[in-house]
């Protein structure tokens, strides 16, 4: 009976123990991607604004990129936002191949076709599902005429 005792006492100081070590690693884990991500946070008059990128286990979630240039075409646009995805998804250790989700805000639904041009064929053989909008009243921020944010895997 004292021996069942001490090896359940055992169990259970194991597993406290597993539990306090995992929460350390744990800690660890989250201390190593926030110094990662430090060079994803896109910040405004030296004010952190928002992360151009956040992972979560084996995915990575991209900020909205938007184009904020001229020649106000939405062909343009839609490469450059395209193109501002791919380096964000360079940046966190992925791929446009590895695009699972993407959104596509349109400032006006009439560009659709173009946009859709520009991007047919931009991820790879087996594209990522997508939703496209057009956003009410204001616009897309910026001036930008198509805005996208994805989810993709690393």
């Amino acid at each position: 009976m004292k021996t069942e005792r001490r090896s359940a006492l055992k169990k259970m100081f194991a597993s406290v123990l597993g539990i306090a070590g995992a929460g350390v690693a744990a800690k660890a884990a989250v201390a190593s991607r926030e110094e990662k991500e430090a060079d994803s946070i896109t910040s405004f008059q030296n004010a952190p604004l928002f992360s151009g990128h956040t992972k979560f286990g084996n995915l990575v979630f991209v900020a909205g990129k938007g184009a904020h240039v001229e020649p106000f075409t939405i062909k343009a646009h839609t490469e450059i936002v395209l193109k501002e995805l791919e380096n964000e998804l360079i940046k966190a250790g992925s791929s446009m191949e590895k695009v699972l989700k993407v959104n596509v805000y349109l400032n006006d639904i009439a560009d659709f076709q173009g946009m859709n041009e520009v991007y047919k064929g931009r991820f790879g053989s087996k594209p990522p599902v997508r939703t496209t909008v057009a956003v009410a009243k204001g616009g897309v921020p910026g001036n930008s005429l198509v805005e996208m944010d994805c989810i993709a895997y690393i």
